[in-house]
């Protein structure tokens, strides 16, 4: 039986013979950085595709990430009314 981190890393052990062609030691760091990134957006119940695309919108043009950020991160309310299919239908169901 495999427990939660090793659930999480499993993505990352698998692609292992596509990461022979990052060029450099920030080419790596970025890759991690994304794979953290996914991660916990599926660990929060968020569809990666909108998450990923409700921040990328919200930071276009943003002179100051800083004062964003906490609506940016996976649990924060903003990302789970936004991009968590439970959470919309739940959502629905009480406007019923």
């Amino acid at each position: 039986m495999y427990n939660a981190s090793e659930n999480c890393a499993r993505p990352y052990a698998v692609g292992r013979k596509n990461f022979l062609f990052h060029n450099s030691v920030e080419g790596a760091d970025t890759s991690a950085v994304i794979y953290s990134v996914v991660e916990s957006a599926k660990r929060n119940g968020l569809n990666v595709l909108d998450y990923l695309t409700e921040v990328m919108d919200a930071m276009r043009g943003c002179e100051d990430v800083s004062a964003i950020i906490d609506d940016l991160l996976p649990w924060s309310e903003r990302m789970q009314r936004a991009c968590n299919p439970q959470y919309k239908e739940k959502e629905a169901e009480l406007q019923k």
